[in-house]
């Protein structure tokens, strides 16, 4: 899965993939990004045949979700079964999405020594996973825009996952789709397609990242700070 990731700021964002400014609010850099929070996407403009930067809710609602209160497991999608799942299908074949990142972090499960009673204690030891040349990415996403009763309509989004690749395997078992830029356009493209030819984008991905360990930090919410990037 993916529960925390890196954001970059809105100029960072419009300098790689060449964005004019149209965002009268812009994105900060964030370095400890939690899900439920507004998070800046990219998209096929509704009006416009170019790349559209706006932001969504990290927590995917379904236009037809009746409920108050939003799904519970709506922050990442398995992209194996998303096809045929309720919960993903329209948005699979027609409403995606890109999610900017300058990368991401997983827990792996290991042990230290407690320095009070000399116990070996189990704990949760949070990586960074990047690309090796610091470029950003772009997770693979999902898009609904959702109403509750007697509200705007407002963009919520998920991150596709897939098996992890070599590289990551030895921290956790999933990682986000990270899609080629050279697969942006059919990614984003309205136009419904096939489940075929959607599972063949998501086969594109990129698989070569490096990763190392950082502060235990991270596991607080208050914490967004450029140190939570640095090895330990």
């Amino acid at each position: 899965m993916c529960g925390r990731y890196v954001s970059p700021e809105t100029a960072a964002i419009e300098r790689q993939w060449h964005i004019g400014r149209g965002n009268n609010n812009p994105f900060r850099r964030r370095f400890n990004v939690l899900p439920t929070t507004n998070i800046p996407i990219l998209r096929h403009a509704p009006d416009a045949d170019e790349l559209e930067l706006t932001g969504a809710r990290w927590g995917f609602i379904p236009f037809w979700w009746s409920q108050t209160k939003p799904p519970e497991h709506g922050i990442n999608a398995r992209s194996e079964d998303a096809a045929k799942r309720p919960m993903w299908r329209d948005a699979y074949r027609k409403s995606r999405c890109l999610i900017p990142a300058e990368g991401w972090y997983e827990w792996a499960a290991s042990e230290r020594i407690d320095p009070k009673t000399g116990e070996i204690k189990a704990y949760k030891q949070p990586h960074f996973i990047y690309r090796a040349d610091r470029k950003l990415i772009c997770f693979a996403g999902f898009l609904s825009s959702w109403a509750s009763e007697g509200e705007a309509p407002k963009l919520t989004c998920a991150i596709a996952t897939r098996a992890a690749a070599p590289c990551v395997a030895d921290v956790h078992d999933r990682m986000p789709v990270v899609l080629p830029e050279s697969a942006f356009a059919a990614w984003l493209d309205p136009a419904p397609q096939s489940p075929e030819a959607v599972a063949g984008l998501i086969a594109s991905a990129q698989t070569d990242f490096e990763h190392h360990p950082v502060s235990t930090r991270l596991n607080s919410a208050k914490n967004d700070d450029e140190g939570l990037l640095s090895p330990v």
